[in-house]
């Protein structure tokens, strides 16, 4: 087996520009970024403690899987801090909350 075709390269790294991967905190996060981070950990944890797939953890938070995978690769612009909390409520009811 050879080094892949300039063409076969070419398509891998178009795909690669579009993909969107798991975003890292920021050394500067404000408190509220470190907490909505922090929360979507506590989604992965769930989901890996459970052994379930992306599909069976948004089956359990009745939302589609595109949400589930937003959440888990922490690109949640698009919840509120408020919509975080009350979809992990749903896994784990007895959840509870500092602020500290």
């Amino acid at each position: 087996m050879g080094f892949p075709s300039k063409t076969t390269l070419e398509k891998v790294r178009s795909k690669l520009a579009k993909a969107e991967g798991t975003l890292m905190l920021s050394p500067n996060a404000t408190p509220l970024e470190k907490f909505r981070w922090e929360l979507c950990q506590k989604f992965i944890k769930y989901k890996n403690d459970h052994d379930l797939t992306q599909d069976q953890l948004a089956d359990a938070l009745n939302v589609d899987k595109a949400k589930v995978s937003k959440i888990l690769r922490h690109r949640i612009d698009e919840f509120s801090t408020d919509r975080l909390i009350t979809l992990y409520q749903q896994l784990n009811p007895s959840l509870k909350i500092r602020v500290g």
